[in-house]
């Protein structure tokens, strides 16, 4: 089995888990010991912890979201570029918490864009 470019998914408070696991590894957590993961997929939530050694990070949010402000996540954007950490951050307009699959909505389409976000990643490292 290989772990090579994994990447982990997350959103809302499944982010916050995502993000903990990108920063530290799941070893601090009782967890095997396996590599971080080439790229994070956060979307909507409250998280705003950085670590120096988060991977690479795909973040969405909804502009209308009342639950995990988009203000929030644009702080975290900004310290991870400030650590070097490359981040793709998108801001959908029309749509709030929740936001899933955005289908049928300005979020429409944000997979893919975060599977390619990923595969950049993994090219990186070869």
């Amino acid at each position: 089995m290989t772990t090579a470019g994994y990447s982990l998914w997350g959103s809302s408070a499944g982010a916050r888990m995502a993000a903990t696991i990108g920063s530290y590894g799941i070893e601090r957590y009782g967890g095997s010991n396996l590599p971080k993961p080439s790229a994070l997929v956060l979307l909507y939530t409250g998280h705003a912890y950085v670590a120096s050694t988060d991977p690479a990070t795909f973040v969405a949010v909804g502009a209308g979201d009342g639950i995990a402000h988009p203000a929030t996540m644009e702080r975290r954007v900004a310290a991870l570029r400030a650590h070097g950490t490359e981040v793709e951050y998108r801001k959908y307009r029309g749509v709030g918490h929740g936001f899933g699959l955005g289908v049928g909505t300005s979020a429409e389409g944000w997979i893919a864009d975060a599977v390619r976000f990923w595969a950049k990643q993994i090219q990186g490292q070869r």
